[in-house]
């Protein structure tokens, strides 16, 4: 009986400890999402922004499961965003908006939803696939510098890459209208926002996650904080 109890105390401990831990990268992620011109940075056509490193870091920590969690918390902050501060885009994330002729839709959800999900799972698994090749090679247990960058770079990429070619996909003429481009020439406009965008945000998650996964991702750090 006593041992019944203790594992349940246990298996309790675990859950609660577990909650604990995603509703701190949770809370990192709304302060930076509603403290203005800090996680979204509004550019007039777009926003750039620098939510996916704490979920590109919770992924790596608390595994890919939690990190889709993080990653649906930060498609609710785009979706909020979107929709109570919108922007002349806005409609591709969030069908609550609309500006004359542009509306969302059922794609709004998916762009807004479905690649900030997957920044919450690819990176760990980029970093789970280097490390392991790495230590396959070298024998080496240390944190992997290179699959620190990669997961950081992938996280972002996946985000960018997806949203942007699910804009191209679903709203192709009314993007290209709301930007006053073209429509045969709404790809090469989405390309030229990867490029101003996408590369930079990319560089600055990897940075970010090698100078902070180095230090988090240590056994005995990781240890302390239960993870």
């Amino acid at each position: 009986m006593n041992q019944r109890t203790d594992s349940r105390n246990a298996g309790a401990s675990i859950r609660v400890r577990s909650m604990i831990q995603v509703a701190l990268f949770g809370a990192i992620i709304v302060i930076l999402a509603f403290t203005p011109f800090l996680g979204y940075i509004p550019l007039g056509f777009t926003r750039a922004t620098i939510i996916h490193i704490p979920v590109i870091i919770g992924s790596l920590l608390l595994g890919p499961k939690k990190g889709a969690v993080l990653g649906l918390v930060f498609g609710v902050t785009s979706f909020i965003n979107n929709t109570m501060n919108p922007t002349v885009t806005s409609f591709v994330f969030t069908p609550f908006y609309s500006l004359g002729e542009f509306s969302g839709g059922i794609g709004s959800l998916i762009i807004c939803f479905i690649p900030r999900i997957l920044t919450g799972v690819v990176p760990y698994y980029v970093y789970k696939g280097v490390t392991t090749l790495i230590t396959t090679l070298t024998r080496s247990q240390k944190v992997s510098s290179l699959g620190l960058i990669l997961a950081g770079m992938s996280g972002a990429l996946v985000n960018t890459l997806l949203v942007m070619n699910l804009i191209f996909f679903f709203f192709r003429d009314a993007y290209a209208k709301a930007n006053g481009v073209a429509v045969n020439a709404v790809y090469a406009f989405i390309l030229s926002v990867i490029g101003i965008n996408g590369v930079p945000e990319a560089i600055v998650a990897a940075v970010f996650t090698l100078g902070i996964g180095k230090i988090l991702m240590k056994k005995n750090i990781r240890d302390r904080l239960g993870v």
